[in-house]
């Protein structure tokens, strides 16, 4: 069992999206671990832009792979996000929305919160 993990905000991690089924435990939290490599770690509000950017460089999230139980992702699902990707995204102004409540805290080492509020997704219906 894992201990409780906090947010960005210092409060407890809130799920992402159960519908798709994300997080790298596809517990629908983005909780992270020592298998993560990847830091799947920032809970964000997918958008077409940055669908079309990640496809861009090498990483199609819109397209199904049945082998792994990914349905392909689209516009509006939210998603445990890599660190890394959302921060390449914001560099080049495709960045999507981020729930601050759903992202683990420790993004917090690769980006600022500052930067991730910019990009708070305003709408916090839990899903």
């Amino acid at each position: 069992m894992k201990s409780q993990a906090s947010n960005v905000l210092g409060t407890s991690l809130q799920p992402c999206s159960h519908h798709p089924l994300t997080g790298f435990y596809r517990d629908g939290c983005c909780h992270t671990g020592a298998g993560d490599h990847g830091v799947h770690v920032v809970c964000v509000v997918l958008t077409k832009g940055f669908l079309e950017f990640t496809r861009s460089v090498g990483n199609d999230l819109s397209t199904p792979v049945p082998e792994y139980d990914f349905p392909g992702l689209k516009e509006g699902d939210r998603w445990c996000l890599c660190v890394q990707r959302w921060h390449e995204a914001f560099q080049v102004g495709r960045a999507p929305q981020v729930i601050l409540e759903a992202t683990h805290i420790s993004a917090l080492e690769f980006v600022s919160l500052e930067n991730l509020q910019k990009h708070s997704y305003k709408n916090e219906e839990n899903r």
